[in-house]
């Protein structure tokens, strides 16, 4: 684990067209995505990241990872729901900004050096995940952040337009140079099983700034699925679900992250 230093990053909603601020704490965040070996709990592929894995199973190797090491759960299943506690010490999904921030390690471009030196792209001419850290690191010291295979974060996509679909980031070692930036995402159902999407991991816990959680928001995902009128074709708003998250969030009787803001 690479511990960032707290900071800011900008973050851009283009179906809206607004960009925001987001000042984030200090967190870790795995210098290399999770590896098959860590996943399976086995002695073979000792360096290649996971793939095929779901948002879900991700989440669940979080808790089982901090349930090894006597770390707090960040995550509890309510019905259908997923919750995090912000204020837990296990291990988690970066949000979007966190891994946006420890991507760039304050560099301002698209990337972070080279393509050819830092990422695994369809340039390389390969056909699957490559073994981590053999291309050069950020300036933090991470590995693979770009390239190789896309990593799952703990944000919805567009809760108006893709239901329940997760945010990835990064690009994968199939994809063009133009999808491996830092500021590319891409999106998919929490079920899914995608050959080059894997995960990496962030730990500790934050307090949050007005019901903002290191960019994200229980508030924010509810206002932003509230959307009404006549929707485009394939819209799926994820009404119920963001309202029924939002309300089990104010409902907690004085929850571990409220408190330490209280």
């Amino acid at each position: 684990m690479v511990t960032i230093p707290p900071g800011d990053v900008s973050l851009r909603d283009a179906r809206r067209d607004r960009e925001r601020m987001v000042v984030l704490e200090s967190f870790e965040i795995s210098a290399v995505p999770v590896s098959r070996r860590a996943l399976a709990k086995r002695e073979d592929h000792s360096a290649l990241p996971a793939a095929d894995v779901t948002w879900f199973e991700a989440v669940e190797w979080c808790n089982a990872a901090s349930d090894a090491e006597g770390l707090v759960r960040a995550y509890s299943w309510r019905g259908s729901l997923v919750e995090w506690d912000p204020a837990a010490d296990g291990y988690r999904l970066p949000t979007v900004a966190e891994w946006e921030y420890a991507c760039r390690a304050a560099s301002d471009g698209p990337t972070y050096g080279s393509l050819a030196d830092i990422a695994w792209t369809a340039r390389d001419d390969v056909d699957g995940p490559q073994p981590a850290a053999l291309k050069e690191p950020n300036a933090w010291g991470l590995f693979d952040t770009l390239g190789n295979v896309w990593e799952w974060c703990w944000d919805y996509a567009d809760p108006a337009r893709y239901a329940d679909y997760r945010t990835l980031k990064g690009g994968g070692w199939s994809d063009k140079e133009w999808a491996c930036r830092v500021g590319v995402r891409r999106a998919s159902a929490p079920d899914a099983r995608i050959e080059d999407v894997g995960f990496r991991v962030a730990r500790g816990g934050v307090s949050g700034i007005d019901g903002v959680f290191q960019g994200w928001s229980p508030q924010a995902d509810h206002e932003r699925a509230d959307i009404r009128g006549a929707l485009p074709l394939g819209w799926t708003p994820l009404r119920e679900l963001a309202r029924r998250a939002l309300a089990q969030y104010e409902a907690y009787p004085q929850p571990s992250w409220q408190s330490q803001d209280s």
